[in-house]
C-alpha cells in the first residue's frame, strides 16, 4: 500500500497524518477532500492509498500512524546527497525534476508542528500566498510562526520611523495576513534610515520549518515569484542547517538588530 504514496512527500505525509488525527479528514478520502493538504496529481495518488488502507480495515488514527512511520522510513533510508532537492519557477522544461516553489511553500506551511520561520524581502497576494500558513496557524495551538520582512522607507518620504512601521502593520493585518490568529512580525530598522548611508534592507528569502527542513531560495513571497518569475531554490532535510540558519535569526532578534512589529498583536502559543 505504501507505492500509492510514490508521489506525496514526506512533508505532504506528515501533514496528512495530522488532519487524520484532527478529524478534518475522514473516509472514503476522494482527491478533492485532499487539495487543502496536496497539490494535484499527488492528491490522486494519496487518495488511493487512503482507500486501500480504509478498505483494509485500518481507521484514521491507524492510518495516520503508518503515514508517520512511512515518513520515518523515507527520512532514514534517504543518503545524505538525497537531502537537497531543486525547487524551481517558471517555464517547465522538458525532463526536468525540479518541484515548483508555489507546491513546496505550500506544503511546508502545512506540515508544520512547532514552528515556521519565514524571510522575505517583499510581500504581495499574501493572503493567497501565505493562506496556507494562516490556516495551520489557526488550527494549531502550539504553532509559533515568525515572519522577517522589509520594512523599508520609500524614496523622499520623511516621515517618522513610528508612522512607518504603523502603516505597515495595519496593511500587514488588513491586506496581508488571512488568519484569524496573527504571527510575530520582525523587520530591519536600518531599512527606514533616512541616510542612505546606514541604510540596509532584509533580503534573505527563506523558509524554516520545526527547525528541521529549510527552504532557501531567490523567490519572495508573491505569485508572480512562486508561479511565474524564474526563480531557484535548494530544499534541505538537515536539521544542523536548519538549526543553524534558525540561529542567526534569532541571534539577530535576541540583539535587537531586528526588532518586533509592535503594531501586529500576535497571539502566543498555548
Amino acid at each position: 500500500m505504501k507505492g500509492g504514496f510514490a508521489g506525496v512527500t514526506t512533508e505532504a505525509l506528515r501533514a496528512l497524518a495530522a488532519a487524520l488525527d484532527g478529524g478534518r479528514l475522514a473516509p472514503p478520502y476522494p482527491p478533492i477532500s485532499l487539495q487543502r493538504f496536496l497539490a494535484p496529481p499527488a492528491t490522486d495518488a494519496a487518495s488511493a492509498g487512503l482507500a486501500a488502507f480504509a478498505e483494509g480495515g485500518f481507521g484514521p488514527s491507524q492510518i495516520a500512524h503508518i503515514l508517520r512511520l512511512i515518513a520515518a522510513e523515507r527520512e532514514n533510508t534517504m543518503r545524505a546527497t538525497d537531502r537537497a532537492e531543486l525547487v524551481w519557477s517558471g517555464p517547465e522544461l522538458p525532463g526536468a525534476t525540479s518541484r515548483d516553489t508555489a507546491v513546496v511553500a505550500r506544503e511546508l506551511f502545512a506540515s508544520a508542528r512547532r514552528t515556521v520561520l519565514v524571510s522575505s524581502y517583499a510581500v504581495y497576494q499574501g493572503k493567497r500566498v501565505l493562506g496556507a500558513l494562516a490556516e495551520n496557524l489557526d488550527r494549531t495551538p502550539d504553532l509559533r510562526v515568525r515572519l522577517l520582512l522589509n520594512v523599508h522607507r520609500q524614496y523622499g518620504d520623511i516621515r517618522a520611523d513610528s508612522e512607518l512601521t504603523r502603516e505597515f502593520a495595519e496593511k500587514f493585518q488588513s491586506e496581508m495576513w488571512p488568519g484569524r490568529r496573527l504571527p510575530e512580525v520582525f523587520y530591519d530598522p536600518r531599512a527606514l534610515s533616512r541616510d542612505p548611508g546606514p541604510r540596509a534592507c532584509l533580503h534573505a528569502k527563506c523558509v524554516i520549518v520545526d527547525s528541521e527542513v529549510a527552504f532557501v531560495t531567490s523567490a519572495n513571497f508573491t505569485e508572480a515569484a512562486h508561479e511565474r518569475n524564474i526563480e531557484a531554490g535548494v530544499l534541505l532535510r538537515s536539521v544542523p542547517l536548519a538549526q543553524a540558519l534558525t540561529a542567526q535569526f534569532e541571534t539577530l532578534i535576541g540583539r535587537g538588530a531586528l526588532r518586533r512589529l509592535a503594531g501586529v498583536r500576535a497571539t502566543e502559543p498555548s
